[in-house]
């Protein structure tokens, strides 16, 4: 049975706190739970959910968990003992963090541990070899599994693509059919209009096949670096967009700077901090294109020469029963 990456089902990082995890767990246990969602698949993904829970809110098998990598969890092993890693072992082949140019996860592996990859991957190697092996009558040849990574971008990345540089730990295949540490370097072409944790697959770049079968396919999950000024919600985008008092007051047609060049809005009159602006279809492009949000902020300019604070006493002698702190 293939076991799901655990994080990857709750949507968090690997470095997520306990308060993260409990988060992600209870907005995806409203989102699949049997008795409330639409989703096709919501049995299934529920159990995935409660599976995923069960392990990373519990610190001690979260330990394990981290501790023996999620293939050897798949095939079984709770605890270190049941796989045997040597000390200083990188993991980052099984859940590799690719953020941006020349950037990979950890240092190099060292090269006599072909033992222990051999015993971690043996076990659901032979196995899938005996099952297809079966099947096709033929001889032991089966595809390699597929690997995960993330992989960060800026909003304007996203938004228009890139070209980025990674480095992957990974593994590959001897011809006596073993397996030893190797680092990748890849380029890597991002589309335009990719969303938060969407899979981007780079199709033959995963583990090695054995007995002259293909290699798994690597998918990157797509992770947005937050900004001082936006927030990203899949394709949707809110940017925090700065008004001067007449124009919250009097409204009108301001230009709002936007990764994909200028756009001209209309602000209503008498608008306040925090009302949000919705431009359908402005988001991050793709099939179905997001929402752009505007999130007006009021900016206030000082009062220093004598004009500017005679302004000022005239406005406020033009609004005396105003009270922004009512009882």
């Amino acid at each position: 049975m293939k076991v799901p990456d655990y994080y990857a089902v709750l949507g968090v990082s690997r470095q997520a706190t306990q308060d993260e995890i409990r988060k992600a767990y209870r907005r995806l246990a409203r989102k699949y739970h049997p008795d409330v969602s639409k989703e096709p698949d919501a049995g299934r993904r529920m159990a995935e959910v409660n599976e995923a829970n069960e392990v990373l809110s519990d610190p001690k098998k979260r330990a394990v968990y981290d501790e023996v990598g999620h293939q050897a969890w798949a095939q079984g092993a709770r605890s270190a003992d049941d796989v045997r890693p040597p000390p200083g072992w990188n993991r980052g082949y099984e859940q590799t963090a690719a953020h941006g140019q020349g950037a990979g996860a950890g240092a190099g592996f060292a090269q006599d541990h072909s033992e222990f990859f051999e015993e971690l991957f043996g076990r659901a190697a032979r196995e899938r070899a005996r099952q297809h092996s079966r099947r096709s009558g033929g001889p032991q040849a089966w595809p390699g599994e597929d690997q995960h990574a993330e992989i960060e971008l800026d909003l304007e990345e996203a938004w228009h693509g890139a070209e980025k540089t990674l480095q992957l730990d990974t593994l590959r295949a001897t011809e006596d059919g073993g397996v030893v540490p190797e680092r990748r370097t890849l380029q890597v072409r991002i589309p335009a209009g990719v969303a938060a944790g969407q899979l981007i697959r780079l199709a033959g770049q995963g583990l090695p096949g054995f007995g002259g079968g293909p290699a798994g396919d690597l998918f990157l999950r797509v992770d947005i670096r937050p900004g001082p000024h936006h927030r990203v919600n899949g394709r949707d985008v809110t940017l925090q967009v700065f008004v001067t008092p007449w124009e919250a007051a009097l409204g009108g047609d301001i230009v709002v700077q936007t990764p994909a060049g200028p756009l001209t809005v209309v602000v209503p009159a008498g608008s306040s901090t925090g009302r949000k602006l919705r431009v359908r279809g402005k988001g991050i492009p793709g099939r179905q294109p997001g929402d752009l949000y505007l999130a007006l902020d009021i900016a206030v300019p000082g009062a220093v020469t004598p004009e500017q604070k005679a302004a000022w006493t005239a406005l406020a002698q033009a609004y005396p029963g105003f009270n922004p702190r009512p009882r």
